[in-house]
């Protein structure tokens, strides 16, 4: 009898460590949960479409793999918390990366998902060529290209032909009498912002203005360089006489583009992924609005356009195999040509991913426009804030509404951005 037990206790023993062996860990059988704070949410122009991918891939994967989004509506707040996880060691499983110098930093040690294998394959190739290079350091690539930013002059043509202007100035001096003309008809000429942690549509303007001083190798330039000052008082004039509103210094994002789909201002910038909005809250704008280069300074260059990785994927590394190719599972399924065309169609939005618009396609016109732009820019270099770590840019803001209250020159606006540099 004795022998029996022992025989019946280990048999029992055997079966309940079968299932570790055969199936790789019971651990492993169990659902896998990954945690997404995620910007695009609430009235971001992706946010539907992104939540029903979502829900697509959990139900094709019910029971061994699940994304919980976890909203984060706030663009700048996003970045921070991302920034001071990360700062941390407690990075999300996944999360939208912002591909700038402070967050490429990240890149060092075993923080990040490496993908650099994963994308050598056919994967890869679904990539625009060059963008997975751009979102690789030191040979490896820790986060994948995902949303591109073109960010051209927006206009309303309604407003510049009441006001006579036929077409967008090609030139700083054509620009000015411009906006001498808005002006003439009650309407202020563009929408600026100091606020937010980098002060966006300002500092696209900035870049703008450096692109046409010093062309393709702009970035390239140190701070010391004659043209950051030369940029920043054309810049200050932007705050100036009126062409823009009262409210600019100070003014986050809402309240720069609130202004332009308000038409309280003509003249506007933005990149791809505000078409969405455009069209929802203000279509009357949005089917007026047209793109264009930037002015040229005089003798500079004309034609290019700001352009950049917006925003790409990444995720929290892991030693579980089956947790990392539950990551690489979804991670395929929102890169996947199909799905992000969707997001593309539904937002606006330019994507690193190739796919193409088939004939029964309704792309939104004013996206089309966008589309051109791109084609036919002379060249297309990224802005400021891809360029300089978190500190600089978050000086920007402070330094231009210094300048716009006339309480910094152009040299000591630049002189405050150096002084975060070191």
């Amino acid at each position: 009898m004795k022998k029996a037990f022992v025989v019946l206790a280990a048999l029992l023993l055997l079966s309940s460590v079968v299932p570790v062996f055969a199936g790789g860990g019971q651990e492993a059988e169990k659902e896998i949960v990954l945690q997404w704070p995620c910007i695009w949410v609430a009235q971001d122009s992706k946010a539907a479409t992104v939540a029903a991918l979502v829900d697509q891939f959990n139900a094709d994967n019910a029971g061994k793999i699940k994304v919980v989004i976890e909203p984060n509506p706030d663009y700048d707040g996003y970045r921070q918390k991302i920034n001071t996880m990360m700062a941390a060691g407690q990075v999300p499983d996944l999360f939208v990366f912002n591909p700038d110098p402070t967050s490429f930093t990240y890149y060092q040690g075993d923080l990040l998902m490496d993908f650099t294998d994963d994308l050598k394959g056919a994967w890869g190739r679904d990539f625009a060529e060059g963008t997975i290079a751009t979102s690789t350091r030191d040979g490896r690539t820790k986060s994948i290209p995902y949303e591109l930013g073109l960010t051209p002059i927006w206009y309303n043509t309604e407003l510049f032909k009441k006001a006579g202007i036929s077409e967008f100035p090609k030139t700083f001096d054509e620009f000015w009498v411009a906006c001498d003309k808005l002006k003439a008809i009650g309407v202020t000429p563009t929408s600026q912002m100091t606020g937010g942690t980098n002060a966006w549509t300002s500092m696209l303007w900035y870049s703008h203005i450096m692109a046409s001083i010093a062309g393709p190798e702009v970035w390239s330039k140190p701070l010391s360089d004659p043209a950051y000052v030369q940029a920043a008082e054309l810049l200050k004039r932007l705050y100036a006489d009126g062409n823009t509103t009262k409210d600019a210094v100070g003014c986050d994002p809402g309240c720069s583009s609130g202004h332009y789909l308000a038409q309280d201002t003509a003249i506007f910038i933005n990149g791809p992924w505000y078409i969405g909005a455009a069209k929802k809250n203000a279509p009357e704008v949005h089917a007026v609005t047209a793109v264009a280069p930037a002015p040229a300074m005089k003798g500079g260059k004309h034609g290019g356009q700001i352009g950049f990785l917006l925003s790409n994927l990444a995720a929290a590394n892991t030693y579980d195999p089956a947790r990392r190719a539950a990551v690489i599972k979804f991670m395929k399924w929102m890169t996947a040509p199909d799905n992000v065309k969707k997001i593309s169609m539904d937002a606006g939005s330019l994507f690193c991913v190739k796919f193409s618009f088939g004939a029964g396609d309704q792309v939104d016109p004013l996206q089309q426009k966008f589309i051109e732009a791109s084609a036919n820019a002379a060249f297309v270099v990224p802005h400021f804030q891809f360029n300089y770590k978190t500190e600089v840019v978050q000086e920007f803001g402070q330094a231009l509404g210094a300048m716009a209250l006339g309480r910094a020159t152009p040299q000591q606006f630049v002189e405050m951005l150096q002084a975060k540099n070191r």
